[in-house]
Parts: structure tokens; C-alpha cells; sequence
């Protein structure tokens, strides 16, 4: 776990972030229960499908090893989403993770169909082992779009990972456009992080493997610490 300094910066870091939010119009909550994240997300116009790694029909998430952000708009109408899990690569790695479909079932053999693959040729994976914590479901509201939301949302989970997990490994699989976009919030970025086809859901995508190690996520709260989170407080007058 994250030793009392740290925990201090993350603490910091996650009100700069609510306050960002806040002057964004949106109110941060964080959940637990993925039924409730299933149903919520099924019920927000325009979100896409949400990924069968976080669906506990296909992948329960053991309570502690997982934990999700929404943001509500004054209305209390869903304006973003995101999601996180932790898993034990201890024997493995996330490269084999990825090809042979446990990222995403429970049981491939069981859940995935017939004609679901997952090819993973970026160099980095296969070095990611141990304690991983894998973001994604990202969605943000078109309204709300170009306003720093989708940073505030990635911070705050990369904080809340931070605190709940000390990952050896912080990591997500991301589209191409996120990088050209430079909405992007981690430090490293490969090609060929996921060609990915999901027949039930309907997903196909080629993208990208977007990480950082669990010493360069430390660095980043030691630097805030050191700036006074310059860089978040930026992101609430924008």
C-alpha cells in the first residue's frame, strides 16, 4: 500500500480533481457493485457497450479488485464513465492475458464465442506482470466533451488505483484518436496493444497499449505534491 506521505498526495489530488469537476458541473461518485455499473451504463444514450471485463456475467470482479467513477451533470443525468480492475498476473503476463481471452471472461471457454480473438504484439505487454490495474469503459458526454473532463475522470481513477492497489502496473487499451488528441493521460504508448474481435458485443478495434509503471505513477503525486497540483487546478479553469 502507499505509505502515509503518498496517501496524503492522493488525498490532495483527489479533492483538486472534485473541485475541478465541481466547476465542470459535475459531481464525482465512485461505486463498486458492476451490476449497477452494467445497468447504468446500459441506460445511458450514445455509450457504447460496455466490455465483458467489467460485465460480472462474464468476469465478476472480487469485492476489493475493482471499483468504478461516474459523473453526474445538476440534473443528475450520467455525463461520464469509467472503470477499473485489478488483476494477478503473478504467473503470466498481460500480453497472454489479452490473447487467450482471460481479460475478458472469467472462463473463455465457457463465455467467449467461437470466432472472439485478441492479438497482442505490443513489446511492453509481455513485460507486465504482477499487480496490473486496467482502465477502461471511458465515456464522456458530447456536451461535455473538450472541457478537461476526460482528464479529471483518468486522474481521478489512476489516484483511487493508486491508493486502493499500489499496481506494479497501471495500464488501459485505447483508440488511436485518444493519442492524436493528446487526451491521453499516460506516459507510454504501443501499437498493437489489442486487435481485438468480440463477436457477442459486437467489437472490433485495433488499438493501442497505453501504461505506466507503479514507480512512474508515485513520481507523479511526488511531483503534484511539489507544484501544488498546478496542473489539476489548471484543468477547473478550463
Amino acid at each position: 500500500m502507499p505509505v502515509a506521505g503518498n496517501a496524503f498526495h492522493v488525498a490532495r489530488s483527489l479533492q483538486v480533481h472534485d473541485n475541478a469537476a465541481e466547476k465542470n458541473g459535475i459531481k464525482l461518485l465512485i461505486g463498486f457493485d458492476f451490476h449497477e455499473y452494467v445497468s447504468i451504463a446500459r441506460a445511458t444514450p450514445t455509450k457504447g457497450p460496455t466490455f465483458p471485463n467489467f460485465r460480472p456475467d462474464r468476469s465478476p470482479i472480487k469485492e476489493g479488485e475493482g471499483y468504478w467513477i461516474i459523473g453526474l451533470d445538476k440534473n443528475n443525468n450520467v455525463a461520464g464513465l469509467e472503470a477499473a480492475r485489478l488483476y494477478d498476473l503473478s504467473h503470466t503476463n498481460f500480453a497472454e492475458h489479452l490473447r487467450s481471452l482471460k481479460a475478458f471472461y472469467a472462463d473463455p471457454a465457457m463465455h467467449a464465442h467461437p470466432e472472439d480473438r485478441c492479438i497482442c504484439t505490443a513489446p511492453s505487454a509481455k513485460k507486465m506482470t504482477g499487480k496490473v490495474a486496467y482502465h477502461g469503459d471511458l465515456w464522456v458526454r458530447r456536451d461535455f466533451r473538450g472541457k478537461g473532463v476526460r482528464k479529471i475522470l483518468t486522474r481521478v481513477t489512476h489516484a483511487v488505483s493508486f491508493a486502493m492497489w499500489a499496481p506494479d502496473f497501471l495500464c488501459a487499451i485505447v483508440e488511436r484518436w485518444t493519442l492524436d488528441k493528446n487526451v491521453d493521460d499516460m506516459l507510454h504508448h504501443e501499437p498493437g496493444g489489442a486487435i481485438l474481435r468480440l463477436v457477442e458485443d459486437d467489437i472490433v478495434e485495433d488499438n493501442w497499449l497505453s501504461w505506466e509503471t507503479g514507480e512512474e505513477l508515485r513520481s507523479w503525486f511526488d511531483r503534484c505534491s511539489r507544484t501544488d497540483l498546478s496542473l489539476a487546478t489548471s484543468l477547473s479553469s478550463t
